[in-house]
């Protein structure tokens, strides 16, 4: 059964009960791609606007493309504090909700309150809208406070090390590990050569911590990976949601490898050819 065909609530079981769920990033701001990436055989796609440059006019444009292919539509909003932010992504259409940066149990809980409809939460009723286009207000709003998939992104020393009170809150689905900041945050990039510090034994250890946590408070766990070199690692550790990078590095490493074969092609052929200078060499 394709993806966007079952609710987000059967979305979250499936997860629960350890099926894998394969996704990307957006961070191109483009309707045609993400278009044609709902259709790729990925399971959600998320776009990005804390680090993509997405207004809300095109944020919506993306949400109704990736509604019209196969994949959940999940958004990055700015920050624990982006009211704004989340009732515009979900308002639009949104199936989800990723909350960066948190730190304790309090952001969380405010997070956690702007994407419920009250007396769960405090999202605001508004009709019409994107939302609420294919069922109406009494199919969608009823029924949306158990299929909106609220993840946090645990990505600071401080989320680690107040994992427990962070998923002990009512309403959070899903705890997605974000190695890259949490190194940062842990000072692993100041202590080891790069890329050393995603095998270190802190890191190793804070995993774990996020593990063990989420399975005492029945949370899935997702994790942000680039490629898939790790991919059966953390299906082994338990985490179902996973990332597999960004669109746009995605675009970078297959012009690597049609740039690599042009100078393999060329130098055969006795015409030497050299790449540009590239981000990716």
């Amino acid at each position: 059964m394709a993806t966007s065909k079952i609710s987000g609530e059967e979305f979250k079981t499936q997860l629960r009960n350890g099926v894998s769920k394969f996704g990307l990033f957006i961070n191109s701001a483009s309707p045609t791609v993400v278009a044609q990436l709902s259709h790729s055989g990925y399971d959600w796609l998320l776009v990005d606007t804390q680090h993509g440059p997405m207004d809300h006019v095109t944020l919506s444009a993306m949400i109704h493309a990736i509604a019209n292919g196969k994949a959940k539509s999940m958004v990055r909003i700015g920050g624990f504090n982006d009211r704004i932010g989340i009732q515009q992504a979900l308002d639009l259409g949104a199936d989800g909700i990723l909350v960066p940066m948190v730190n304790n149990k309090q952001e969380v809980e405010q997070a956690v309150s702007c994407c419920l409809y009250p007396t769960a939460g405090t999202r605001s009723v508004y009709f019409p809208q994107g939302s609420t286009n294919e069922k109406g207000l009494l199919g969608y709003v009823p029924n949306a406070n158990k299929n909106i998939i609220v993840a946090v992104q645990i990505e600071t020393a401080d989320s680690i090390k107040n994992i427990n009170e962070i998923l002990s809150v009512k309403g959070v689905d899903l705890a997605f590990l974000g190695q890259n900041d949490l190194c940062m945050s842990m000072g692993l990039y100041e202590k080891y050569v790069f890329p050393q510090m995603y095998t270190s034994p802190e890191l190793n250890e804070a995993t774990q911590k996020l593990v063990d946590t989420a399975a005492k408070h029945k949370v899935i766990l997702g994790v942000f990976l680039f490629g898939t070199a790790r991919v059966a690692e953390f299906i082994k550790k338990g985490f179902p949601f996973i990332s597999i990078g960004n669109d746009l590095h995605h675009l970078l490493t297959q012009v690597q490898t049609h740039v690599g074969a042009l100078e393999e092609i060329s130098k055969d052929a006795g015409k030497p050819w050299t790449h540009l200078p590239s981000g990716m060499y």
